[in-house]
């Protein structure tokens, strides 16, 4: 992703920990998703990112720091509570 100027950590230098779910996001985003694939147009990659955003990770996906919701799920359960 560096030959195309995308900048993935929004951490400051020594502080690790800062944006661990940013950094997380990332590293499951090119892992399943970006790195599986070739593009031939910025459009093809920005449709790929949505598709992985909304048709996989926040609507099937669960995340342990969501007690193995989904992030839809949880955000249901949230407003359900209020």
């Amino acid at each position: 992703m560096d030959s195309l100027n995308v900048v993935q950590s929004f951490s400051k230098k020594g502080y690790p920990f800062d944006n661990a779910c940013c950094e997380c996001f990332f590293k499951y985003l090119k892992k399943e998703e970006v790195n599986r694939k070739t593009y031939h147009s910025l459009q093809e990659l920005r449709l790929s990112v949505f598709e992985y955003i909304e048709g996989f990770y926040n609507a099937k996906r669960p995340h342990s720091s969501l007690g193995m919701m989904t992030p839809n799920e949880k955000e249901e359960w949230y407003w359900a509570q209020h």
